[in-house]
C-alpha cells in the first residue's frame, strides 16, 4: 500500500474524500476491518469505478477479494486532507451562528480544535460559550500567535468580513471558513478560503428538489 499523493486533486474528489472519511469512521466504530469499493459506492450512491478513481489520488490500494483495510485507508485520507495533526481554530463573531459553531464544530477526531471566540460587542465580551470565554477582537492577533491558530471562521456581518479576514491572515492564520455572503479577497496572500454559504446551499437544494419533482402545475 502506498501513500504518495498526486499533485492536483479535483475539488469534486476532495469533497468525496470527506464523505469516504466519515463513512470509514462509522464502519470502524461498527467493528468492520475491511470494505470493498462496491460497498463504499453503494453507501454513497456512487459507482465502484468512481470510488477506485478517487482513491487513486492517494495511491492506496485494495487487496483482491478483501477490499480496502479500513483503518489504513481512513488514516491515509485524513493525511491527504491534512487532518492527522489537530488545527487550532478561532471563531470571530459571537452571534447565534458564531456561538453555535464554537460549541459544535471541532474535535480531536475531526482534526480541529475551536480554542477561541471573539466579538466587538462589549456586552458579549466576558460571557461564556460552552467552555470558552468571549474575547474582544483587539486581543485576536496576540491570541492567534500565542496559540498557533491556523484556521479562522468568519461569522460576522458582511461589512466586517474582509477586515476581519485581513486581521486573521496578518496574525498568522492561513485558512478562512467564510460564513458570510461577502467575497474575501486573498490576493497577494498565501491563505485559502472556503465559503460556507447556507442560503446558497438552500437555493441549490431547492433546484435539486424541482429537478426531481414529478408534480407539475397545469395552469
Amino acid at each position: 500500500m502506498g501513500n504518495k499523493q498526486k499533485n492536483v486533486t479535483p475539488k469534486s474528489v476532495v469533497s468525496r474524500h470527506t464523505e469516504y472519511l466519515a463513512l470509514l469512521h462509522a464502519l470502524r466504530d461498527e467493528g468492520e476491518e475491511w470494505v470493498s469499493s462496491s460497498s463504499l459506492a453503494d453507501r454513497l450512491n456512487l459507482t465502484s469505478s468512481t470510488v477506485r478513481q478517487d482513491l487513486s489520488y492517494i495511491n492506496f490500494f485494495g487487496i483482491s477479494k478483501k477490499g480496502y483495510e479500513i483503518a489504513g485507508l481512513e488514516n491515509e485520507i485524513a493525511d491527504v486532507l491534512g487532518l492527522n495533526e489537530v488545527r487550532n481554530v478561532v471563531v470571530v463573531g459571537a452571534g447565534n451562528l458564531g456561538r453555535a459553531l464554537s460549541q459544535h464544530l471541532g474535535s480531536s477526531e475531526s482534526g480541529f480544535n475551536v480554542c477561541g471566540i471573539f466579538d466587538v460587542d462589549l456586552q458579549k465580551i466576558g460571557m461564556t460559550v460552552g467552555s470558552l470565554k468571549i474575547m474582544g477582537e483587539g486581543t485576536l492577533p496576540s491570541f492567534v500567535a500565542e496559540n498557533a491558530v491556523t484556521v479562522g471562521i468568519l461569522a460576522v456581518p458582511d461589512s466586517a468580513a474582509q477586515d476581519v479576514a485581513d486581521k486573521l491572515i496578518s496574525s498568522g492564520v492561513t485558512g478562512i471558513l467564510n460564513f458570510t455572503s461577502a467575497h474575501i479577497d486573498l490576493a497577494e496572500t498565501n491563505a485559502s478560503c472556503v465559503d460556507a454559504r447556507i442560503v446558497a446551499c438552500l437555493q441549490e437544494l431547492s433546484h435539486a428538489m424541482i429537478q426531481k419533482s414529478t408534480t407539475f402545475c397545469s395552469c
